[in-house]
């Protein structure tokens, strides 16, 4: 089967692509990629990639443009050089938040880039707990929509003090704090915001008690840290125990979110290898990998076997082992 597919790896996070190809028992394929003075990319795929199925792994992380070129040009190329089919491995799935327009004039920038995607020459996309679950909906191709709350869970597993709640900090994100209730048992706080600009929102109101709890606040992403930074001080307010675990799949930890979560009470941040995380010195930062899941993806997606499985089996026995432990 390793004869059959090649994997490829942009400037993104080129070690997550290392370990996906370990795991699989493969090496990446030889790609230069370059930039001109003026910005412009250059590709060129150096070995034969004819009748062969590619992955290419790339996420679509800061800065966000620059690496979704970087996708479509190997894309392109690899279309061009004949494969005969073109996997792209996103594990963060970038312009998620405009899934809709919130006026009559602005963009929808999830559709606009799964077109290009599609124009490039990708036949399947797989990522890993995109912002919104409709963003499928959006391709012609199939997409499949992996989660890291087991791996996340599986990391957490003997950490959580006693009577943890589970904090979901806005509505959107109640399925996945769902998901790590059943995966860690314990119940589940949500968190009702309003946005007040791209940076920052206002919590107004709570579901659940916290009252004398530690909590773990769990979300897809962390991104500027205002979130997170916003729903610590509506739970401390609350009553909570000053004693709180961040766990989100994607840290992109831009601008100064490092300053917003480096909170006296925040005892842990729990991040995955989805986004190249470039932080020295952040002892309360850890970070697991997402390799063996996507690797367990791309071998069932190269053997046409189900992915379903994947979730569903990884899901269980995360949870059989959180009851057995807590």
């Amino acid at each position: 089967m390793i004869n059959r597919f090649m994997i490829f790896s942009g400037t993104a996070n080129p070690a997550l692509a290392y370990l996906i190809a370990r795991e699989l028992d493969s090496q990446l394929g030889n790609c230069v990629l370059k930039r001109y003075p003026d910005g412009e990319v250059s590709v060129q795929i150096r070995e034969s990639v004819r009748h062969k199925e590619v992955f290419l792994v790339q996420p679509t992380s800061p800065p966000a443009n620059d690496h979704l070129i970087e996708l479509l040009a190997l894309a392109d190329a690899c279309r061009r050089a004949g494969a005969a089919r073109i996997v792209a491995v996103v594990p963060f799935f970038g312009y998620g938040r405009s899934d809709k327009r919130h006026g009559r004039r602005e963009p929808i920038m999830a559709r606009m880039v799964a077109e290009f995607l599609e124009v490039a020459g990708v036949d399947h996309v797989v990522t890993v707990d995109p912002h919104i679950p409709q963003i499928e909906g959006f391709f012609h191709v199939p997409m499949d929509s992996l989660t890291a709350v087991p791996t996340l869970c599986g990391a957490l597993q003997g950490r959580l003090p006693a009577r943890t709640v589970i904090v979901a900090p806005d509505a959107g994100r109640v399925a996945m704090a769902n998901r790590y209730a059943q995966c860690l048992d314990a119940p589940v706080v949500v968190l009702h915001k309003r946005r007040i600009d791209g940076t920052q929102t206002e919590v107004t109101h709570m579901a659940g008690e916290v009252s004398g709890r530690p909590c773990l606040i769990v979300d897809d992403m962390i991104s500027t840290g205002g979130t997170v930074a916003e729903s610590i001080r509506a739970l401390l307010a609350a009553g909570a125990q000053p004693e709180f675990i961040l766990a989100a799949t994607h840290g992109q930890l831009v601008a100064n979110a490092r300053d917003k979560l480096s909170h006296p009470a925040v005892r842990e941040v729990l991040v995955t290898d989805s986004v190249d995380v470039h932080e020295e010195n952040w002892p309360e930062l850890r970070t697991v990998s997402i390799a063996p899941l996507l690797a367990s993806a791309l071998e069932r997606l190269a053997a046409d076997g189900p992915r379903g499985e994947l979730h569903s089996k990884c899901l269980r026995r995360t949870a059989a082992q959180a009851r057995e432990e807590i």
